[in-house]
């Protein structure tokens, strides 16, 4: 009989088929969040690099701004609002030099904590997978031992025709999910070591804002700054 991994499924227990095929509805789950991760995380922190070089550059706070280029996907994009929303509405209120400052900071402080939470976003999918895929696999191993075990009870033979099917199906849901977790893994980790990229450079930025903040309002000339 040929035991190829079709057949060894097409002939598994039902709780066997319910085991690998969550196995892999996670791994497609899994993949999907890769794939965009890879190239969300990637393009964050190639325009966090690029933006933050520009508006250090720049002459004023609102060329500095303006530099950003008003690209939305910008991860500084989104921390720049921030900022900009609160020096704006402190200069218009009349506010003093301390106030606008302390407000700025926080601003760009809850803008830096946004941002890093979105691109967090369904990273737990990942550390979900990587954690439970060994362990459902495991439970697919010891229900085929089982399930080999009850064959030989049953024919009152230990040959390899009777255990074979059973232990085929532990050891491929075994391998489905060390298939599903350790990809997950690797990628969340990944993953974790760009966003760790991602929020140094948000937090340089948030910092560089300030200072720039704070030396238009001692300037007195505090010009309203375009979002």
């Amino acid at each position: 009989m040929d035991y190829n991994i079709i057949s060894v499924f097409a002939s598994a227990t039902l709780v066997a088929k319910i085991i690998m095929c969550i196995l892999i509805a996670l791994s497609v789950l899994s993949w999907t969040v890769i794939i965009s991760k890879f190239f969300l995380l990637g393009a964050a922190e190639r325009k966090a690099k690029a933006g933050l070089a520009r508006f250090i550059e720049a002459a004023d706070l609102r060329q500095a701004v303006g530099s950003l280029g008003g690209d939305k996907s910008s991860p500084l994009y989104a921390v720049a609002q921030h900022g900009v929303r609160e020096y704006n509405s402190g200069r218009e209120a009349g506010a003093d030099e301390g106030v606008i400052v302390e407000t700025v900071r926080r601003a760009l402080n809850q803008g830096v904590g946004l941002e890093i939470d979105r691109l967090h976003k369904s990273l737990s999918i990942l550390a979900t997978t990587a954690n439970t895929a060994p362990f459902i696999g495991l439970f697919g191993t010891v229900w085929g031992i089982m399930t080999s075990f009850h064959a030989i009870g049953q024919m009152k033979s230990a040959s390899l025709a009777t255990v074979a099917p059973g232990i085929s199906e532990a050891l491929i849901a075994t391998a489905i999910g060390l298939a599903v977790a350790i990809p997950a893994t690797i990628a969340f980790n990944m993953f974790l070591g760009k966003l760790d990229s991602i929020e140094t450079r948000l937090i340089n930025f948030a910092g560089v804002f300030l200072n720039r903040v704070q030396r238009e309002v001692t300037s007195r000339r505090a010009p309203r700054v375009e979002r």
